[in-house]
């Protein structure tokens, strides 16, 4: 079964190589397409980062326990 992250690293490829190629065949010059694609796929990047976070653990289940040691 594919989660989150196989697709955003399969995302980021397609989205680099796929927008330039797509901005490219209507007429955008190469020199404008790369960055427009690489901006997406750090977009991509940037979501799967900060925005969905790789945590395991949630703040809450941290904090419901008491500190040890807490003389």
């Amino acid at each position: 079964m594919t989660g989150y992250y196989d697709i955003v690293l399969g995302l980021i490829p397609v989205a680099l190589l796929g927008i330039t190629a797509a901005l490219t065949t209507v007429g955008v010059s190469l020199t404008a397409a790369v960055p427009l694609g690489a901006l997406v796929a750090m977009a991509i990047i940037g979501h799967a980062m900060f925005v969905n976070t790789p945590a395991d653990v949630s703040d809450e289940a941290r904090s419901a326990r008491p500190p040890m040691n807490a003389d």
